[in-house]
């Protein structure tokens, strides 16, 4: 099968390596030549665990190539896949779409043969009928159907979300776009993957409902967890209960300093939006997108009440800054809360993010970026762990304490034991779970 992916972002350039690795024929467009070129050297321009061997195996295989050509790229295959960016609209909170329409507009010119365009990007519901208006309105004379696949990969793991998902979903019209969805898929029969085909509109909302829903436990647990530092409770402990409840399920369930990244906040504000067009209000998703942001702002005050009320002068090392370990991305992180306003308050920040500090650098200007985590923890008065890296689970706390002029860590992930880090010295401060003093 022959495939043309348009856009060469985090979505399309997974997707294009894995359809590659399902044996299909695939190109990645983009219009960033500077992309283009470094893909074709064989460097990948995000981090994403094992994507750089795959597209070197596919590219030195034939099977997957890469192109500014978007004519060229789309004039003879059998689907192409829209993997554009869809960002929140500036002054509205809607998805913006004009990247979107932008190359419905640019494929439509170009296509020659019957095709099936699918939308991969994540886009309001109503998107797929508008695409449908597009193509009639500029190519009367072809047969284009159009597909709505929305994705539900994760970033850390997104290979393996591809190659072994919990489920694919298909939105389609008519028997030719059914069977082309089939064909590009069919390897996943294999392992029984269910193949969920429901129409345009249900497609689209599936992608929506989902990211609001993952984002509302999240939400839910972290709000528990303050009511559990009140009452004396152990969040996590609650959440291992809640979560053996096969109704409720253990993913998610984890409390920390919101979420962030490129999917959650984008998608609830979307959702809201789209639920307010329709004069269909979810008040569940309005307050959870309201906790989430007071979420990151009540962090900055646990950091300052561990420190003793006052950061002024102190130097902070900050373990962490992407939204999730295994991942480069920095979008809606808590960091960029956190640290900007740690700094306001006159402290100095010291960082290390093992993958995200070159986007990092641009964000978070007058941080000092260390090596390693030891020279962050060099004289620092605390330590706050935001995004919880395996590297940082194995830190040799003898070592930290030695370095750190106050031994005292605000642990926002809750990756260290209490009990071990007290009796290494450490005032430790965690989520949903007493204070411990330095043993």
């Amino acid at each position: 099968m022959r495939i043309a992916m348009i856009g060469t972002g985090y979505v399309g350039l997974v997707s294009g390596a894995c359809f590659a690795e399902f044996g299909h024929d695939v190109v990645c467009v983009d219009r960033d030549e500077a992309k283009i070129r470094m893909l074709r050297e064989g460097r990948i321009p995000i981090y994403e665990p094992g994507l750089d061997a795959l597209v070197q195996r596919h590219g030195e295989a034939g099977r997957l190539a890469f192109s500014t050509d978007l004519k060229g790229s789309v004039a003879d295959v059998d689907a192409v896949f829209i993997a554009v960016g869809t960002p929140t609209r500036r002054g509205d909170g809607h998805a913006d779409l004009t990247y979107v329409f932008s190359a419905a507009e640019e494929i439509a010119a170009a296509l020659t043969r019957p095709t099936v365009v699918v939308t991969k990007s994540t886009v309001p519901v109503g998107t797929g009928r508008k695409l449908q208006a597009i193509f009639r309105q500029h190519r009367p004379d072809l047969q284009v159907d159009i597909a709505s696949n929305p994705e539900f990969l994760r970033e850390g793991s997104a290979i393996e979300d591809f190659m072994r998902p919990d489920r694919v979903v298909c939105g389609v019209e008519g028997a030719r776009a059914r069977e082309v969805m089939e064909q590009a898929y069919r390897p996943l029969n294999l392992i029984e993957t269910p193949i969920l085909f429901t129409a345009l509109e249900t497609a689209e909302l599936i992608k929506y409902a989902t990211n609001s829903f993952l984002a509302t436990k999240i939400t839910f647990i972290n709000e528990l967890a303050d009511l559990c530092e009140r009452v004396g409770a152990d969040v996590q402990v609650v959440a291992k209960g809640m979560g053996l409840d096969g109704r409720i399920g253990r993913k998610f369930l984890h409390a920390g300093p919101g979420f962030g990244g490129s999917c959650f906040p984008k998608d609830t504000l979307a959702l809201i939006r789209t639920g307010e067009h329709h004069n269909s209000h979810l008040r569940i998703v309005e307050t959870v997108v309201s906790v989430n942001e007071g979420r990151k702002r009540r962090m900055v005050r646990k950091v300052v009440s561990a420190c003793g009320g006052v950061v002024e002068g102190k130097r902070i090392g900050v373990l962490g800054v992407t939204f999730k370990p295994n991942t480069d991305d920095m979008r809606d992180s808590p960091s960029l809360v956190i640290v900007p306003a740690l700094q306001a308050e006159g402290a100095e920040v010291l960082a290390f993010d093992p993958e995200g500090q070159r986007e990092a650098e641009r964000m978070l200007p007058d941080v000092t970026w260390c090596e390693d985590p030891y020279a962050v923890a060099e004289g620092a008065d605390a330590l706050v762990v935001i995004t919880e890296w395996n590297i940082f689970r194995g830190l040799d706390l003898d070592r930290l304490h030695a370095s750190m002029r106050t031994p005292c860590i605000v642990d926002l992930r809750n990756i260290f034991d209490p009990e071990t880090v007290a009796r290494a010295g450490f005032a430790y401060t965690s989520i949903g779970r007493p204070a411990v003093a330095a043993g």
